[in-house]
């Protein structure tokens, strides 16, 4: 099943880039695609975890398709659930965030497990090879109930015509009580 959603997920990637190679500015639609993606990466890290699975190795795969720490760019990285540690600006202490690790607050996100990840984008801006998009995401836990979050991202096309995240920043709703 990995590989089955990993292949759909090239394969949108791919019908991205090929409707951009035309024009050097990135678009709505492949912004939407790229999102999508990365949602059906998380709930396929804890599909794998749950059937007992290579649940690492999912999210290696995860994070090299989705984030840009192979690349001379820094990655801002501050995830929904760090407190301690905020902020993640290598491979390793993503991996540590997705299925805890190295990290002491880690219990890793990515294998709560989710069911489904729902988008309402609040907006995007478009800059040539960059696009920044910000709004709220609905993890649906296995009960059917959903956890909000707000996302900022920030998505920049590379040198093989791939997207990877540059900026990903989300947090909990803030609470008055």
């Amino acid at each position: 099943m990995k590989k089955t959603i990993f292949a759909a997920t090239a394969l949108v990637l791919a019908a991205s880039v090929a409707v951009a190679s035309d024009n050097t500015s990135l678009t709505s639609s492949e912004v939407t695609a790229f999102k999508t993606a990365w949602g059906e990466g998380i709930v396929e890290i804890g599909a794998v975890h749950t059937a007992g699975g290579d649940y690492t190795a999912a999210a290696r795969e995860h994070i090299e398709t989705f984030y840009a720490y192979e690349s001379d760019a820094t990655v801002l990285f501050k995830p929904t659930l760090a407190s301690e540690d905020q902020f993640r600006g290598t491979f390793e202490e993503a991996l540590s965030y997705f299925v805890g690790g190295s990290i002491a607050e880690d219990g890793g996100f990515a294998i709560a497990p989710y069911t489904n990840v729902r988008w309402e984008n609040e907006g995007t801006i478009i800059s040539g090879d960059v696009a920044l998009a910000m709004g709220n995401y609905y993890f649906t836990k296995l009960d059917g109930s959903e956890v909000k979050v707000e996302y900022t991202f920030g998505v920049e096309r590379q040198d093989d015509e791939s997207l990877k995240f540059i900026l990903h920043h989300s947090s909990l709703p803030f609470s008055a009580g």
